[in-house]
């Protein structure tokens, strides 16, 4: 139950990532991570930046790392952010809804 909750909130977290700046893929891992999103590993997080990027919410550019291989730049499209602020505005009604059941507040 907990891996299919990460894999639908997944989305809008990376969306939210890349729209604070342009960032590759080990840098959106270690953002989310330090924000306490642990859960999401590298075998979930690279096919959904690929599928994000096939829908076109989001567009990626190859440039040098400096320290091995090119590194994969991944930024934000009008679409892309567009359904971050629908993602926002809906898990905002989720969780108030979640919250409220969970605390048995107004049930």
């Amino acid at each position: 139950m907990f891996s299919q909750m990460v894999r639908g909130v997944l989305e809008g977290c990376l969306l939210a990532v890349i729209d604070e700046e342009e960032t590759y893929g080990y840098e959106i891992m270690e953002k989310l991570a330090r924000s306490g999103f642990v859960f999401a590993k590298e075998g979930s997080i690279y096919p959904l930046l690929l599928r994000l990027e096939k829908e076109n919410l989001i567009v990626s550019t190859q440039r040098p790392s400096g320290s091995g291989p090119n590194r994969k730049y991944y930024r934000m499209t009008p679409e892309g952010e567009q359904q971050l602020q629908l993602f926002r505005s809906k898990w905002y009604e989720l969780s108030i809804a979640v919250n409220r059941i969970i605390a048995k507040d107004d049930v």
